[in-house]
């Protein structure tokens, strides 16, 4: 038997050290978060995609009674985006949470349905999406979901 260590790249930063788009971003993905509808939860999340063109959709989480009917902020703004702009790739991808107290200090993570559809858009444009996960105490960046989902299931394993 082998044993292997696996490691994952990001960055662990404030917003003043992203970039004007990437804080434009973030900043979206923040205001998102009110357009949740968190009922049940009371767990609001805001997603905000940047495309290849400039273009920005913004996702929020939305449950339901029938809590498997509800959708996640992040498929909710991918869903959007390959809807209304199908030849657009998806550059990058920030979340946002807030709860009754407010915007999260610590970033949150796409649940694992949301990394399996980020890695498809990935695999579908053949070009990494960077994520942007914000939270009050710092932002973790990553260059792609690969570093989220690293044992991915995508179209060549079916092959």
């Amino acid at each position: 038997m082998e044993h292997h260590k696996l490691l994952i790249d990001y960055d662990y930063c404030s917003m003043e050290d992203l970039t004007a788009e990437e804080r434009m971003l973030v900043e979206r993905a923040c205001d998102a978060t009110h357009n949740a509808y968190a009922r049940y939860s009371h767990f609001c999340v805001g997603a905000a995609l940047l495309l290849n063109d400039g273009t920005v959709v913004i996702g929020a989480n939305q449950e339901n009674a029938a809590f498997p009917s509800g959708l996640c902020a992040e498929r909710s703004a991918i869903f959007a985006a390959q809807s209304n702009y199908p030849d657009q790739p998806i550059r990058m991808l920030a979340i946002a949470a807030r709860d009754g107290g407010g915007l999260r200090k610590q970033p949150v993570s796409p649940c694992g349905s949301c990394r399996q559809v980020v890695i498809e858009m990935e695999d579908r444009y053949k070009q990494p999406i960077e994520i942007l996960l914000f939270g009050k105490d710092g932002i973790y960046r990553m260059h792609s979901i690969k570093d989220l989902l690293p044992f991915s299931f995508t179209d060549s394993d079916m092959r």
